[in-house]
């Protein structure tokens, strides 16, 4: 079956979907996920006349599981290569969590010339680890606990994360949907485990600070003040304030995986923001 790829500088096969035609949209997936977790997102703005692209971080999905280059300036450079490929121009980019980061890290690095708009969902930036800098960050154990977990028993611990903090199913009456979990599993598996044990290092000790600075174009950031992935105070806030032309929009009780427990709400914010 014919796949479609591009093949970075480095030798990376990145795997990425292109429906539709208009101004295009990239979207950026979130640690340790594929493309697919964009689907509720991808399908609704196809249907209002988006071209709609999404990748798979490289050592995630369906793309080369390399063992090196599991950082944020060669996730922002395997985005740009992307790019380039498929010449876009007017580009809005999304992000999600580590997808967050990695379009700072794009928009910063490679510029804007091709990009219009962006978007933050929960997303990583300024920096996740606990600092004097970053005082409302996750101390720095958190992480490597992930990265034991992660190298030791990934399977289990991917079946645990989104049965509760990360859709927020812990809560009470939160109502957990069994489907949403076992794509969760599905995907990270999917993903090569050095891969992702590097990206813990690359999505909690980057720092965005300079990346959200340089930033000129506008972008919407987007949160849940009941994220227990990202912490709410110590990210979107900051993150608006470094940006030249941020906007956030703060949803109360929302879950970090809110584009797919909340879809219909963050879509059509995204939307209102795009045509504005």
């Amino acid at each position: 079956m014919a796949t479609n790829t591009v093949t970075t500088k480095d030798g990376v096969e990145i795997f990425y979907k292109d429906w539709g035609s208009g101004t295009p949209i990239v979207f950026s997936h979130g640690w340790p996920l594929s493309a697919d977790d964009w689907d509720a997102q991808m399908m609704f703005f196809l249907d209002r006349g988006y071209r709609v692209i999404a990748h798979d971080r490289r050592g995630h999905g369906r793309s080369s599981q390399v063992a090196d280059g599991h950082d944020m300036d060669h996730y922002a450079d395997d985005l740009a290569a992307l790019v380039a490929h498929l010449d876009l121009q007017g580009a809005v980019h999304i992000g999600h969590s580590t997808g967050g980061g990695e379009v700072v890290r794009y928009l910063a690095r490679h510029g804007t010339a091709r990009a219009s708009k962006a978007v933050l969902i929960a997303a990583v930036p300024p920096l996740m680890v606990k600092t004097e800098a970053s005082p409302g960050g996750w101390p720095k154990d958190v992480f490597d606990g992930i990265q034991q977990q992660v190298a030791t028993n990934r399977a289990q611990f991917y079946r645990d994360l989104p049965s509760g903090p990360f859709y927020g199913y812990n809560r009470p009456g939160a109502g957990a949907r069994e489907g949403v979990i076992q794509n969760w599993w599905r995907q990270g598996m999917m993903g090569g485990v050095k891969a992702h044990y590097d990206g813990v290092v690359a999505f909690s000790q980057t720092d965005f600070t300079e990346d959200l600075k340089k930033i000129t174009i506008p972008v919407l950031v987007q949160h849940g003040d009941d994220d227990q992935i990202v912490p709410y105070a110590a990210s979107a806030p900051r993150s608006a304030e470094l940006l030249r032309n941020g906007i956030l929009k703060t949803y109360p009780g929302f879950p970090h995986g809110m584009p797919t427990t909340h879809a219909e709400v963050i879509n059509a914010d995204i939307l209102a923001f795009l045509q504005g």
